[in-house]
């Protein structure tokens, strides 16, 4: 049965595009049939698997100048595709106001894909606008990566409260998918304090793995490559297939 996975955090920086690239390509390297949704106008998750943005995008289905089905494109991964952003996705709010169930909008279009895809994952801009709403909307879980820095559990408290809001509002089966440290450093007493912090607060839903700082990861999207095609032998390539086996391992459980 198909997943949505909404990877969200309204504060920018944190590795969510990073996330998203590498763990839909370490799912896809497992054998699973993944698409990548780049709902940030920054098309970051587009340009990071050196995908093009012009021509079909999300900008156009979420529009209605056609359907989803016309706007997947292949990757360099064998079983991952993506449906890149585009900066139109910039100005979206204004237009969707014309439609009736606005914040429907993706979950409608990505209804017609639950049938072909193992997991679908939506990468999140860095706010909690229309955009977000509307994959928060869609989305069965939400993944929300933190970083291991000063200021990590900033935005976080109006996040959730985001999410208790949609699932009043318009889908109540939606939950956290877990909590995911990212930017880890290891000789940062910081960094130890907020894993410490965040497995304190969130407990069974914060990730074993966790995502270390690491060069190799900063360096693959200026290729055009997930991490595992740019240096599969790098610590970031290894965490990241890590998580996915984690991932999985939690969708077995339920």
């Amino acid at each position: 049965m198909t997943r949505v996975i909404a990877i969200a955090n309204q504060k920018g920086g944190v590795g969510k595009t990073t996330t998203a690239i590498n763990l839909s390509t370490s799912l896809a390297l497992l054998k699973k049939q993944v698409l990548l949704v780049d709902c940030d106008a920054q098309t970051n998750a587009s340009s990071g698997l050196g995908l093009s943005i012009n021509g079909v995008n999300l900008y156009e289905v979420l529009v209605g100048r056609i359907p989803i089905t016309q706007a997947i494109k292949p990757t360099c991964v064998t079983g991952l595709r993506c449906i890149t952003g585009h900066p139109d996705l910039t100005g979206i709010e204004v237009e969707l106001a014309l439609f009736s169930k606005r914040e429907h909008r993706l979950k409608h279009h990505l209804a017609a894909l639950r049938s072909v895809y193992d997991f679908i994952f939506l990468d999140c801009p860095p706010s909690l606008g229309i955009i977000t709403i509307n994959a928060l909307t869609a989305a069965d879980t939400v993944l929300i990566p933190v970083q291991c820095e000063y200021y990590a559990l900033e935005g976080l408290t109006q996040l959730l409260k985001t999410i208790k809001l949609i699932k009043q509002r318009v889908n109540s089966t939606l939950r956290i998918e877990g909590f995911l440290l990212t930017m880890f450093d290891k000789r940062n007493i910081l960094s130890q304090q907020i894993e410490t912090e965040v497995r304190k607060h969130f407990k069974e839903y914060t990730f074993k793995t966790v995502i270390s700082r690491n060069v190799r990861l900063g360096e693959a999207p200026s290729h055009g490559l997930p991490v595992f095609f740019y240096d599969r032998k790098c610590r970031g390539a290894e965490q990241y297939f890590q998580l996915a086996q984690e991932f999985l391992a939690r969708d077995k459980r339920g």
